[in-house]
C-alpha cells in the first residue's frame, strides 16, 4: 500500500509534503530559526572539514 501511495507521489510533491509536515510540527515562526541553525551547523562542518583536510595535507608533507 504505501509503495503504491509513493510511486503516486513523484519527485517534487515530495518537498511540498516535508514542508508542510514541518510546519505542522514545529510552526511557521520556529521554521526560519531551525533554518538558521541548519545554515550554522553546515558552516561549521564544512569548516572542520576543510581544516581536517589542511591537517591531512600537512602530515602527509611531513611525512615524504
Amino acid at each position: 500500500m504505501m509503495q503504491s501511495v509513493a510511486n503516486l507521489i513523484a519527485g517534487q510533491e515530495w518537498i511540498f509534503i516535508i514542508v508542510a509536515a514541518a510546519i505542522l510540527i514545529f510552526g511557521a515562526k520556529k521554521i526560519p530559526e531551525l533554518a538558521r541553525t541548519l545554515g550554522k551547523s553546515r558552516t561549521e562542518y564544512e569548516k572542520g572539514k576543510i581544516e581536517a583536510e589542511k591537517e591531512l595535507k600537512d602530515l602527509k608533507e611531513k611525512k615524504d
